[in-house]
């Protein structure tokens, strides 16, 4: 087997996003599912940060959180995958299908985007540590008034920005293509990433409309409390599944 990069356009992605909310709109008790663990998760941290006297993370975490939902929208591919081929969809059959994929190349997968994850993580503690110093916000409101009212606090964010920006790009560029191909062809997660990365690179423009499309919606979707999550990760996630059909072809 073969695998083919096809050009794609913003209508494509246009494409992918009507076709996911499709996917959602016949069958939203799965995404609801897979979204609320993904917010469930989220409120979690919080609470979590705050219970160990670190709100200052929650803002990083919050914003890094969303980094891990290619790995978590397995589930939404299989959905999507299902109707595609007119198969049943069965929660059995769907949660079976995810705890499968513990025995194939998807498992690797999750060690790369938590691994990504955790770089995200240091490089916000090195940044703190370097503009901050000893001096540790002892409260959210705290950590907000020093990034939005002083020097340090705006180059800090400034930085921060930047960086993320970086680890978010790399992440997105191995995943958004790699995931949905692993469940969908038995290949190793290497040469997955690697075509990921060729078709994000062939297709720069629509990719990125793409990919700030999910970033944006993500972030607004934390705001109230995590519970946006419930409706922009499935949304996403069958979007993402249409995109890679559109993008992969094989030969």
């Amino acid at each position: 087997m073969k695998l083919k990069i096809n050009k794609l356009t913003v209508d494509d992605v246009k494409a992918a996003f009507s076709a996911g909310f499709d996917d959602f709109r016949r069958v939203p008790m799965f995404g609801l599912f897979f979204g609320a663990i993904y917010a469930v998760g989220g409120i979690f941290i919080t609470i979590a940060l705050t219970y160990l006297h670190q709100p200052w993370m929650i803002i990083p975490v919050a914003i890094g959180f969303p980094l891990v939902g290619p790995f978590i929208a397995v589930g939404l591919y299989e959905v999507s995958r299902r109707r595609e081929k007119g198969e049943d969809i069965t929660w059995s059959g769907i949660l079976r299908e995810v705890f499968r994929q513990r025995e194939r190349q998807l498992s690797w997968m999750a060690f790369v985007v938590l691994f990504i994850f955790w770089i995200w993580i240091y490089q916000v503690r090195l940044l703190m540590a370097l503009f901050l110093g000893y001096r540790i916000p002892a409260s959210l409101e705290a950590f907000a008034t020093f990034a939005l009212t002083t020097p340090e606090g705006l180059v800090f964010l400034a930085v921060g920005t930047v960086v993320g920006a970086v680890i978010a790009t790399i992440l997105f560029s191995i995943t958004v293509i790699s995931m949905p191909l692993l469940l969908d062809h038995d290949l190793d997660f290497i040469t997955a990433m690697l075509t990921s990365i060729r078709a994000v690179a062939e297709n720069v423009a629509p990719m990125l409309v793409f990919g700030l499309a999910v970033a944006v919606a993500a972030l607004l979707a934390l705001v109230p409390a995590f519970l946006g999550l419930l409706f922009v990760l499935p949304i996403a996630g069958h979007a993402t599944w249409h995109l890679y059909r559109k993008a992969i072809s094989t030969i």
